[in-house]
C-alpha cells in the first residue's frame, strides 16, 4: 500500500515521502496516528510547505546530533545498583537509566536514543550504542557498579579479609 508521510517516521522516510508499506502497518498505525495520508495531488500539494519546513529542521537536528556524537567518543557513565553477592542485579538498567546519567554529565540524551538488546542485570562494563538517526550514532562505555561504590573483591584485587580473620582465629583455637 503507498502512502504519502506526513510527517517524519524513523527507517520508513520523511515529510512528503511516497513509501510502500504493507496494509496492516498502514491501516493500524500510520494512519489511525496521522501519520500519513493516501497520496493524491491534493494532499501533495498542501503537504510541500510543511516539507520544506521539516527538511530544514532536518538539517539542523544533524548537525546538532554529529556534533554532540563526536562530543561522545570517549565519553563513559558509572550507575549505581542494588546487586546480590554473585553480582546479579536486583533490578536492571534500562535505556531511560542510561539516559539520565548522561544528561546529568550534560550530554541532551533521550531514552529513544539509547540502543540495548536487553536490560543490563549484572554488573559489568558494556559498550553501549547511541543512535540519534538513521546515519549517527556514538558508542559510549556503560559501568554498573554495586550500589555505595564498594567495589567487588576481585575489581580491586584484594582478598577477603573476613575470612582470612576467620582462619587466624580457628587456627588460634587449636593451639
Amino acid at each position: 500500500m503507498q502512502l504519502l508521510l506526513l510527517e517524519d517516521v524513523r527507517k520508513l522516510g520523511h515529510v512528503g515521502d511516497v513509501v510502500e508499506v504493507a496494509s496492516g502497518y498502514a491501516r493500524n498505525y500510520l494512519l489511525p496516528q496521522r501519520l500519513a495520508a493516501e497520496p493524491t495531488e491534493e494532499n501533495m500539494k498542501a503537504i510541500e510547505e510543511r516539507r520544506k519546513v521539516a527538511a530544514a529542521e532536518r538539517a539542523k537536528k544533524l548537525k546538532v546530533f554529529t556534533d554532540l556524537a563526536e562530543k561522545m567518543q570517549d565519553v563513559s557513565v558509572t550507575i549505581e545498583a542494588a546487586a546480590n553477592p554473585e553480582g546479579t542485579l536486583y533490578g536492571a538498567v534500562h535505556e531511560r537509566d542510561i539516559a539520565d546519567a548522561l544528561h546529568a554529565q550534560g550530554f541532551p540524551v533521550r531514552a529513544e536514543h539509547v540502543v540495548l538488546d536487553a536490560a543490563i542485570r549484572t554488573l559489568d562494563n558494556r559498550v553501549v550504542t547511541l543512535e540519534f538517526t538513521d546515519e549517527i550514532s556514538a558508542e559510549i562505555k556503560v559501568w554498573v557498579v554495586r550500589e555505595g561504590g564498594a567495589l567487588d573483591d576481585d575489581q580491586t584485587g584484594e582478598s577477603d579479609k573476613t575470612n582470612t580473620r576467620a582462619d587466624d582465629f580457628d587456627q588460634a583455637d587449636d593451639e
